[in-house]
């Protein structure tokens, strides 16, 4: 009989657990399902779990963790954990654990990828370059920038966002901080310039990249009024959560030059909507827009080697606890009733 039974309810694989049952052990039952509604996984099933592996597909809100009789621990196989109920959890007495481990060189390379790609006009010259339907080919160098000297603006400097700027620091460009929940000192370690504001960061970045988790405080903080409030030159950046950029807001500030770019990898509604007026724009490439927006399917984290990551280290995580207690990367660790 296996010591624990392990539900994944939201697999974002289809090989039957193979990196899971390699770092568990042989004797650990791993159930399987693709699902974002939680009625489709029997009652039986969420009753008798001892673990839960999840995704970011459904969420695990009270109608879930009501069903959840036996179940010890609940692993995030990511790093955001906005669509799980953290205090419900707590309040159960489960702990709710991420992984923070994977995907960091994957998303902060695709962050600077984004802004190279703007900064050396590098869509701009793949078009232009490309023969149009009459047959013209298009010679033109444009007009790109030097990033050298520039200022990347970072809100957000964690892990990611830690990556993200030194990359940008070895292109030479000078660093402006904001992050109120880093510990004071990091920023010496890092040798960047730390600032106290967020609207201080956005009036001083030639690049802004954003590198927060989305929360209350978050949600919507790229907003009009903090567009308005970057250069007109400036290039935006998020591969962070998509709620945290207001999209409309963002599309009327290209429309009206109140910055030159962004790039996203992340949305509000994800997959991407056409209901979102930034999407449907970036769907209709009008000339206003062309070369200035770049979308991305939620894909910044991704590599093999960064999906492996993520299922290793969060079974890893999961099994620790289970078998000794010890409790790694929680994140609901001020809801666990004692």
């Amino acid at each position: 009989m296996a010591r624990y039974t392990v539900l994944t309810p939201d697999a974002q694989h289809d090989d039957d657990h193979r990196v899971e049952r390699e770092v568990a052990g042989s004797d650990v039952d791993f159930i399987h399902y693709t699902t974002a509604d939680a009625s489709d996984v029997p009652d039986e099933t969420w009753e008798k779990v001892d673990a839960l592996l999840v995704w970011h597909v459904l969420p695990i809100d009270q109608r879930v963790l009501s069903r959840l009789k036996n179940c010890k621990i609940i692993v995030r196989c990511g790093v955001g954990f906005d669509h799980i109920d953290l205090a419900s959890a707590g309040a159960a007495g489960i702990p709710v654990s991420n992984c923070p481990d994977y995907g960091t060189n994957e998303v902060a390379d695709h962050a600077i990828a984004m802004m190279l790609t703007f900064s050396r006009g590098l869509t701009a010259y793949h078009r232009t370059m490309t023969a149009d339907p009459a047959g013209n080919f298009h010679w033109n160098r444009g007009e790109p920038r030097r990033i050298r000297h520039k200022t990347f603006g970072v809100v957000g400097f964690g892990r990611i966002g830690t990556a993200a700027l030194l990359r940008a620091k070895a292109f030479g460009m000078h660093i402006v901080g904001y992050d109120k929940y880093a510990p004071r000192g990091q920023e010496i370690a890092l040798e960047i310039e730390r600032v106290e504001s967020l609207e201080e960061v956005l009036e001083r970045a030639d690049v802004l990249s954003i590198h927060t988790p989305l929360t209350d405080e978050t949600r919507g903080m790229i907003d009009a009024a903090a567009l308005k409030r970057m250069k007109s030159d400036a290039i935006l950046i998020n591969t962070a959560r998509g709620p945290i950029v207001d999209t409309a807001a963002l599309i009327e500030a290209l429309r009206n030059n109140e910055i030159s770019a962004a790039g996203l990898d992340v949305l509000p509604v994800e997959p991407a909507s056409l209901d979102d007026p930034l999407v449907k724009a970036f769907a209709e490439q009008p000339d206003w827009l062309k070369d200035r927006l770049i979308l991305t399917p939620h894909a910044a984290f991704n590599s093999e080697a960064g999906r492996y990551d993520a299922r290793a280290n969060s079974t890893k995580t999961m099994m620790r606890y289970l078998e000794t207690g010890e409790l790694w990367n929680c994140v609901n660790g001020a809801f666990l009733k004692a």
